[in-house]
């Protein structure tokens, strides 16, 4: 009689069953034309809105040299932890830095070490392609077999992702211009003409006016999306590179998105100093 396999060997094997098991690959919701839906309220969970590269904890305001050592403004200062930013492992497939020309590193720092008075987040600017993506607040997918749309929370910000190719942008935006298309099970999406004007987080990363973005939507499960983001930009790149991130379906019961138009948030920062010094008669 044959010694039966050990507790342990069993599990594993009837894991590896299952993992690969085409009925568990198909487990994703699907339209009536059998293309993945992706319909619902959606919010990544990490740290890139905050620098895409991987970086220690840090504070985000302005850097002013102090008799001691460099400190924040004082006017930020008492913000506190508020305004701190979470370390992470960066999310840029192999790499732990965006490959700028040194002339665009060296942009991108002082961005960084300006950033509160330069990021257009601040501004209440529309975040653009990928950032739009991973910004701390949900966005929603509205999808038919036809037509692929997301709205997102901040700046009340939009996306009308094209399957029928409509031909080149006519105009650069904040949003940018999205062709998508069918891969199998993976929407594609290929953004051009986005205003020059938008950064890649809060860190200060920048881009040209030739920045093209492919994007990559893959459902691995019903609540799961693999996003990748592939940016080019021949502009400030020595070479192209690639951020990859898990998608989660928001859960709780009755999930949207709220209004979140921050202009009136940056009244004062944008209009204050005319309302200070109103035009002489």
């Amino acid at each position: 009689m044959k010694a039966s396999a050990p507790i342990p060997a069993l599990f594993f094997c009837l894991a590896v069953m299952l993992l690969g098991s085409p009925a568990m690959a198909q487990d994703i919701p699907r339209l009536s034309n059998g293309l993945p839906d992706f319909n619902g309220i959606w919010q990544t969970m990490n740290e890139a809105h905050w620098d895409l590269e991987t970086h220690v904890a840090r504070h985000s305001v302005q850097m002013r040299e102090g008799p001691i050592n460099p400190v924040p403004a004082i006017p930020t200062l008492r913000a506190g932890a508020a305004l701190s930013v979470p370390g992470s492992m960066g999310v840029i497939v192999g790499s732990s830095k965006i490959p700028y020309t040194p002339d665009a590193r060296a942009r991108k720092e002082d961005n960084m070490a300006n950033w509160s008075e330069r990021d257009p987040e601040v501004k209440c600017y529309m975040p653009g392609v990928p950032r739009a993506t991973y910004m701390p607040m949900p966005f929603q997918i509205v999808q038919s077999e036809k037509d692929f749309f997301i709205a997102y929370t901040f700046a009340g910000a939009v996306r009308d992702i094209y399957l029928d190719d409509p031909g080149p942008s006519p105009v650069d935006s904040w949003m940018g211009w999205s062709i998508g298309n069918w891969e199998g099970d993976t929407l594609v999406v290929e953004v051009t003409g986005q205003s020059d004007q938008t950064w890649l987080d809060r860190a200060g990363s920048h881009h040209s006016y030739q920045m093209k973005v492919t994007e990559r939507y893959t459902m691995l499960g019903p609540n799961l999306i693999d996003y990748e983001a592939t940016i080019e930009d021949p502009l400030v790149l020595t070479e192209p590179f690639t951020i990859k991130m898990p998608i989660y379906r928001r859960m709780e019961e009755n999930p949207r998105i709220m209004d979140f138009r921050c202009v009136e948030f940056v009244e004062e920062l944008i209009y204050g100093e005319a309302r200070r010094q109103p035009l002489p008669r």
